[in-house]
Order: structure tokens, then sequence, then C-alpha cells
């Protein structure tokens, strides 16, 4: 390693996610509503050199699992990053994060005349209409929302 490169320590307990497209680190830090203000150990690395990508962005979060909802989030803004699950330093499971093509009951329709938004007892129902750029259509009025107007829908 020469004095040019920072390093990055590893994390006894928690989650890694790994090859989120350079530049997305914070919207999945924000997608997953963390704050900072968690009382845990967080290190965000942006526009770290990858063969695979060019660049890349890393979250390391210590002593926090994701739930499966969690990594449905952070198929909505990073649908190529790699989750590692680390226990006493050690990988113990990998998860390749997969865009599902219905997404339900994460984010909110941009519609206020949407039945999902009347109170109803209705969760939000998107559908993938593309991923790269991310296009998603509401299942109930069939507004469709882009990436932007996915994170203000969180």
């Amino acid at each position: 390693m020469s004095d040019r490169e920072l390093r990055v320590s590893k994390i006894k307990d928690g989650t890694v996610i790994d090859h989120i497209r350079g530049g997305y680190a914070l919207d999945v830090i924000n997608i997953l509503g963390i704050t900072g203000k968690e009382n845990r150990v967080m290190t965000i690395a942006v526009n770290v050199p990858s063969k695979r990508f060019g660049v890349k962005d890393i979250v390391k979060i210590e002593g926090k699992a994701l739930s499966p909802e969690e990594v449905n989030r952070i198929a909505l803004v990073a649908p190529h990053a790699s989750i590692n699950i680390i226990k006493n330093y050690q990988v113990i499971e990998k998860l390749e994060v997969k865009l599902p093509q219905t997404i339900d009951g994460i984010i909110k329709c941009s519609n206020p005349c949407c039945v999902s938004n009347s109170g109803e007892p209705i969760r939000p129902k998107f559908h993938v209409k593309n991923e790269e750029p991310l296009v998603l259509k509401c299942h109930y009025c069939g507004v469709i929302l882009e990436h932007a107007d996915m994170l203000r829908g969180l």
C-alpha cells in the first residue's frame, strides 16, 4: 500500500454494501432512513476506483443486519450492489441485490388522487418499466416515477 492510499478498516459485525454506482452512497443511506444519529460506526466511501465499474461507492454499517425490505429499498437506488454480512470480521453471507419487478409498499405514489393515497387499506404498488434509468409505474393510477420522484416518495 502506498502512502497515497487510504485504507478503511474492517468491521467486526454488520453489513457492507459494495458496488454501489459511483455517487449514490448517500442515496443508499437516505433510502435506509439512516441519519447518523443511530450510535453506530458507519463508513461511507464515494467514488472509489473499481475495475468493474470505473468508480463505485461502499457503505459499511457496524452492528446492523438488513431486512429483506431494506435490501429491496437498496435495489431501487443501487440495483447492482452486493451486500456482505459480516460476523467476527468474516463474510458469512453474500447477497446480490436484485430489483424486483413489482415494488410493494416501499414508496408512495406522487399522485394525490391515487387510491393508494386515499386512506383506503391499500399498499402502494409500482411496476418497474425500466431499470437503468429507473422508471416505475403506479399499479393503480398509472403515474410514472423516475429516480428523483422515487426518492421524494420514500
